[in-house]
């Protein structure tokens, strides 16, 4: 059955929310959470997570070349699967791109394993990670998360809501199991394990 056309947002309460909230989406730099929605819309939650779903028929994969999706445990907009690669070439170096091997363990050990500080990712990862968490800092996919007790204690990281978008994870909790990753070296894989297990013990 075909999609039915787009249908203009008309001048009911919802869909003046709905409007609302698309403008709200469309300037935000991160993704919105409903309770983030419905305080700047000054408006009811359940009602915000109705107009939601008018606006996720409204722009969904297929229908339109921006499409709402739940990621990072709030709502973003996103350009359609079919504008992918036109999009891939107005952007030459998406955040995700041009990453090194180096900084790709490192950020594989802060998602499994954050709040980590510098000392603990060279312990795992059996070199220095200096200029890897540098690297990332810098692009905006690892934060720092306060430090460790003690004097001088050391600055732990944790990945970012950004890290959680480029990626397409809902939350952290969507990642992948350590078991299955094909693509980390073995040592890398067996080091997250073992840090992993000692931590939950």
């Amino acid at each position: 059955m075909e999609d039915r056309p787009l249908r203009l947002i008309s001048a009911s309460p919802v869909d003046q929310l709905a409007r609302t909230i698309e403008a709200l989406l469309v300037v935000a730099s991160q993704p919105l959470s409903v309770d983030d929605l419905a305080e700047a819309a000054q408006d009811d939650a359940e009602r915000v997570a109705t107009a939601l779903s008018l606006l996720g028929d409204r722009y969904r994969e297929g229908r339109s070349g921006i499409v709402l999706e739940h990621v990072a445990g709030g709502y973003a907009f996103r350009a359609a699967r079919e504008a992918a690669d036109a999009c891939q070439r107005l952007f030459e170096r998406p955040v995700e791109r041009g990453l090194s091997q180096a900084a790709l363990e490192t950020l594989a050990v802060v998602a499994y394993l954050g709040p980590v500080t510098r000392p603990e990712i060279a312990r795992i990862r059996g070199v220095a990670a200096d200029s890897a968490v540098a690297s990332l800092v810098e692009r905006g996919l690892i934060a720092e998360a306060g430090r460790e007790s003690g004097p001088g204690g050391a600055v732990r990281y944790r990945v970012t809501a950004l890290f959680e978008r480029v990626f397409g994870l809902e939350s952290l909790a969507a990642l992948p199991r350590l078991d299955d990753l094909g693509g980390e070296p073995e040592a890398i894989r067996d080091r997250l394990l073992a840090v992993a297990e000692a931590r939950a013990s």
